[in-house]
């Protein structure tokens, strides 16, 4: 069984008076595989980000199926939803979503401190990982006192340290500079590489190419995949772009068709 199903999904959003749906997700299906890494790329206005919603249980689909370890995210009750995202899932923001009230360290701990783990369990979790993700020698330091590069690597530790079943990752490298980007995409490829799943959705093609699989979503829908297999990361981007070249080309070429 996989890790992750999605089966059928579709989301229908209606206006106000349901005037006017709009489909931003149309019949979606795909699976992960537990140890995967994959990237969902696709235009502004493709549904990748519905999609990661319902994933992440903030939102539900109009119809079909999400299940995570052969559970239906959709009959989760709304009170259980909290604990079963900090228990199964880890998220890695765009914007980092760090607390300027706490230092690197008590941010870190924070899904811990909610499930209501013990200190020193805390202590044993979070000194591999910080010394992994290179952030040992600033836990004491406040998210306005470090950089962009380390603020993320102290959500990646976030997320990382409950032992997730799905690291869901929301644009990791959209405020981040080649430098720290680089740094960040090494990392999370070394954590895959020693078993934990992660499922990214990003603009970027660096950020794809470290990814073992990528689909590409277009008017909400799974449209191509292409697999790294043993290709490297600079033969990976190369099929990345060239996927996102013949998916910016169709509509012209289907408009040319129809002349």
């Amino acid at each position: 069984m996989a890790l992750l199903e999605v089966k059928n999904v579709k989301k229908v959003y209606t206006t106000r008076f349901g005037a006017v749906k709009v489909h931003a997700l149309n019949d979606v299906n795909f699976s992960v595989e537990e140890g995967e890494y994959v990237a969902i790329m696709g235009e502004s206005g493709s549904g990748k980000t519905t999609l990661l919603n319902i994933l992440a249980s903030l939102d539900r689909p109009t119809s079909g199926q999400v299940l995570l370890r052969g559970k239906d995210l959709a009959h989760i009750r709304q009170r259980e939803l909290c604990a079963f995202r900090r228990d199964h899932l880890g998220f890695i923001f765009q914007d980092f979503n760090l607390l300027d009230t706490l230092n690197l360290r008590d941010n870190i701990y924070l899904p811990l401190v909610l499930a209501g783990e013990d200190y020193h369990k805390m202590e044993d979790r979070i000194q591999p990982l910080a010394e992994k993700l290179e952030i040992q020698e600033i836990l004491e330091k406040y998210p306005y006192e470090v950089s962009g590069g380390q603020k993320q690597r102290a959500a990646a530790c976030r997320a990382l340290i409950t032992h997730p079943d799905l690291v869901l990752a929301d644009e990791p490298t959209g405020a981040l500079d080649s430098r720290a980007s680089g740094k960040l995409l090494g990392i999370l490829e070394e954590v895959n590489q020693e078993g934990q799943t992660i499922l990214m959705v990003t603009h970027s093609i660096q950020a794809a190419s470290h990814a073992r699989r990528v689909l590409f979503i277009k008017d909400g829908c799974v449209f191509h995949q292409i697999y790294r297999g043993e290709m490297g990361n600079d033969a990976m981007y190369r099929m990345i772009s060239d996927s996102l070249t013949v998916l910016q080309t169709e509509p012209i070429r289907a408009k040319e068709a129809e002349r």
